[in-house]
């Protein structure tokens, strides 16, 4: 649609021109229930008010909307149809104060973008959210959509009389009749925000309450009032104890250590349904997917990552929400931070004391496939405009962004850092930064020259391999240990690294492999010698990045990687054992080691594997390699033995355990042979049992996806499992599995129900997608690589791009892993050089990924 990606030149002239005082919003949702609605629009009535610097000059406001009823600016009247593109209202001959009134007719979302409207299936109850990041905002009510003009908001919301509604304010007084079965809501005027934070919950939503106190250094009390939410259908199952738990604790630490009070208020967190995102941090009143809310028995791996992103988000009150970036260009000034703070402050203030080894081992295995992209940035971007700001929210923006702050702190100090947080916060409150203002904070504190830094860490792209390389003297002690450092051809700059370097050797009865020795070096350019561990006696293993300071990967030397291959599973410290298990993930990435070794070492060494974290990481990394990176000769065999195996560790694991979950989770996965299928069918219909699985839902959707997949369950096991569970969850189940079932007419009316129409949700298309892309049905899905190609466009152009993304992402032929698919993506990428930026990206990066993939099969084929 014209106008409706905004570039950045755009925005950077709006902000010169204009400067926002206030908006008053108001929403009748009355239109989201009862007969007779069509349930597709709702009226919103924004009046904006805001001052011009140049009387006379002309602009826009931005609104994706059906249709205009009425703008009115200072007074008079203009033609809607003459204003209105569908997407922006024209503006001319402004006044230095101007007062705007758009009433308009905007249309509920069914792709989580903008105001989501969701009928649950279980009871009829229907449930409304916005979600607004980057720019959706402009389909709920007319604004100035950049995050640079930030006002004051005053909400106003009318909806059915029984519902819970909220907004990012407190509520102002009781709610008010609005006719027969309604009322109207109003909330309190907002401390300056940008568009992108401001947020509606409106349904019969099950609401939980509590309260946290906090006296300040100056003597006052701060209170806010806290509430949790989520759909009635699953109050059940809502634990919002354990989540008031981790939010006082989160507040007590950002309140110890950032020195600015909680500038929002109240602090409601909603768990919505249907939710693309894992959470958002709107001040006030965030949203997180609810899946949060754990229907069945998950790992501690869940509560922990359940955690994580509560803090994340509430690092954002400040980070984002109180300091905001001028730009998507730094869209990591926010995110990259509450990434860091996130674990930062769970290891520290909550009971996930582990939290530093998911890190490595999970978020940064995300940062590091998204730096050797093609599509790979800095991690301060060039965000041209809003379709290249949707794509910047990736591995680098947030896991590599975090990583390269915790060799920050270990840089500059840990007390520097958290000063420098606190001198931004109060020099920039309520306003807008770029990189330039953190660095000019951090540099007071530190000391240091902070655009050298700056220079090699955050502008430019890629990443670095460290290499251990050791002589010895006749007595078997280190002569000399030096760090080679390499950069790629494309990205050849070599970073300054503060490391750890551990030396690790066999000791005790059980042979553990413990730390005997390591210092801390400074790596810079090529080749740095370690001087603090000369004359140590010969390790078994050498540990580059022990502790995980900098953000590398991590190579080894030809002894360490023996000592790996017979004892990687005797490591005795986890985050070491889970950084060699990383570094052999990237060394199979990259084509330098046979996917059959690794899946080998995950047979061999999982099943001891202490952090479930880590184990259900090395599950998804094993299925990884046997899908996309193993010889296709080898694959059947692979996969056979992988099952056995983690049947076998299905069968040892401790009755009840985690451990145990997620072993029958990984077996359901693989289950191919009869047998295996026998176990699943069994365990499902009670014939069969291990000795401390429960069987819950969750579970037996779990099996039944794989049944169904494998063709041993068809569509009336499906229906009958629906039944038995008959809610939201149950019905994104049931449309995976009959997605998943291999016939040719199954896969064509799941094709059709993505891509031919717009009727599926977006959980229910990504659930369909899911179950289309089965790993175990390449022939079957071999005619599909063809119509991708030719209909990704089109879907571009039509789709909204979150549904858009969603399809080209999951719908690539990545199963088809011969070079005739990337042949096809090269010859689309070459006949589509005008095709939107986003989208060639999207397709360049699946490119990659299959590019990668080849490789990786031909230095498995090797070992054969």
């Amino acid at each position: 649609m014209p106008g409706e990606n905004l570039t950045r030149e755009e925005a950077r002239e709006r902000a010169r021109l204009l400067t926002v005082d206030a908006y008053e919003v108001a929403l009748d949702l009355r239109s989201a229930v009862g007969a007779g609605q069509d349930h597709r629009t709702f009226r919103s009535v924004t009046t904006v008010r805001f001052r011009c610097t140049e009387p006379g000059a002309a602009t826009f406001a931005d609104l994706l909307a059906p249709a205009v009823t009425a703008v009115t600016l200072n007074g008079r009247a203009l033609d809607p149809a003459a204003v209105f593109d569908g997407a922006r209202i024209a503006l001319d001959g402004l006044a230095a104060e101007n007062v705007l009134v758009v009433d308009a007719q905007c249309a509920y979302s069914r792709t989580g973008e903008g105001l989501h409207r969701f009928e649950d299936p279980e009871d009829g109850e229907v449930y409304l959210y916005t979600q607004y990041e980057p720019a959706d905002a402009r389909r709920v009510f007319a604004n100035f959509e950049q995050p640079d003009l930030k006002a004051p908001f005053s909400l106003a919301v009318t909806a059915p009389a029984g519902w819970t509604v909220l907004g990012n304010g407190e509520r102002a007084g009781e709610p008010e009749p609005a006719g027969p079965g309604a009322a109207t809501w109003r909330f309190a005027k907002t401390l300056p925000i940008s568009t992108y934070i401001t947020a509606v919950v409106a349904g019969p939503y099950h609401v939980v309450r509590d309260h946290y106190s906090r006296k300040l250094p100056d003597g006052t009390a701060l209170e806010i009032p806290l509430a949790a939410l989520c759909r009635k259908g699953l109050a059940r199952h809502f634990d919002a104890d354990d989540i008031f738990t981790v939010t006082k604790q989160g507040l007590d630490f950002f309140h110890d250590n950032f020195d600015y009070p909680y500038p929002f208020g109240k602090y409601d967190q909603a768990f919505v349904p249907e939710y693309n995102l894992g959470a958002m941090e709107n001040p006030g009143l965030v949203t997180f997917r609810e899946e949060f809310v754990f229907r069945g028995k998950v790992t501690q791996t869940a509560y922990e990552g359940r955690a994580n992103v509560i803090l994340h988000e509430m690092a954002h009150m400040w980070f984002g929400d109180l300091v905001t970036m001028e730009w998507w260009d730094d869209l990591w000034l926010k995110e990259s931070f509450a990434d860091f703070m996130g674990t930062f402050s769970m290891v520290e203030a909550t009971r996930f004391t582990g939290g530093w080894i998911t890190f490595a081992n999970r978020r940064k295995a995300w940062a590091y496939r998204a730096d050797q992209l093609p599509s790979t940035h800095p991690v301060t971007a060039d965000i041209h405009d809003l379709e290249e700001a949707k794509l910047n929210f990736d591995g680098i923006t947030y896991a590599k962004g975090a990583s390269v702050l915790k060799q920050l702190v270990a840089y500059v100090g840990r007390e520097a850092f958290l000063e420098g947080a606190r001198r931004y916060f109060k020099r920039h409150a309520f306003g807008n930064t770029r990189l330039s203002h953190l660095l000019e904070v951090l540099e007071e504190t530190s000391g240091r020259d902070m655009a050298a830094w700056a220079r090699s860490w955050l502008q430019t792209a890629g990443v670095n391999s460290l290499t251990p390389l050791a002589t010895y003297d006749a007595a078997d002690r280190i002569t000399e240990l030096a760090i080679v450092q390499e950069a790629s051809p494309e990205h050849p700059e070599l970073r300054p690294h503060r490391v750890a370097v551990g030396l690790y050797r066999r000791e005790g009865a059980d042979g553990a492999l413990v730390r005997y020795a390591g210092t801390e070096v400074d790596v810079a350019g090529p080749r740095t010698v370690v001087t603090g561990l000369a004359g140590a006696e010969r390790p078994e293993l050498i540990l580059v990045n022990d502790e995980d300071l900098t953000y590398c990967k991590v190579r080894f030397d030809e002894g360490s990687l023996d000592t790996l291959r017979a004892h990687l599973g005797d490591i005795a410290d986890p985050l070491a054992r889970a950084l060699c298990w990383s570094a052999l993930w990237n060394l199979t990435r990259d084509g330098l080691m046979p996917a059959r070794d690794f899946v080998g070492l995950v047979e061999r060494f999982a099943g001891a594997e202490s952090e479930v974290g880590v184990l259900q990481m090395l599950q998804a990394w094993a299925r990884s390699a046997l899908v996309h990176y193993a010889a296709p000769a080898w694959r059947e065999r692979g996969g056979r033995e992988l099952a056995e195996g983690a049947l076998r560790e299905l069968r040892r694991a401790e009755p009840g355990s985690g451990h145990q979950l997620a072993w029958a989770r990984f077996f359901a996965q693989l289950a191919a042979d009869a047998s295996h299928l026998q176990l699943l069918r069994g365990l499902l219909d009670g014939s069969a049992q291990i000795d401390g699985l429960e069987v819950d839902q969750e579970l037996r959707w779990a099996f039944l996806a794989a049944l169904a997949g494998q063709g041993a369950a068809d569509e009336a096991a499906v229906a009958a499992e629906l039944a038995r569970d008959n809610t939201a969850s149950g019905e994104r189940h049931s449309v995976r599995c009959l997605a998943s079932r291999p016939s040719v007419a199954v896969k064509e009316e799941a094709w059709e129900a993505v891509t031919g129409s717009d009727k599926l949700s977006n959980a229910l298309a990504e659930a369909t997608i899911a179950g289309f892309d089965q790993p175990g049905q390449r022939e079957l899905l071999a005619p599909y690589a063809e119509r991708y190609f030719a209909a990704i466009e089109g879907i571009w152009r039509e789709r909204s791009i979150e549904y858009a993304m969603a399809v080209v992402r999951g719908l690539f032929p990545s199963l088809q892993d011969d070079s005739r698919t990337l042949g096809a993506a090269d010859a689309w990428l070459a006949e589509h050089e005008g095709s939107p930026a986003a989208l060639r990206r999207l397709v360049l990066e699946a490119r990659d990924d299959l590019a990668r993939a080849l490789r990786a099969q031909e230095c498995d084929r090797a070992a054969e």
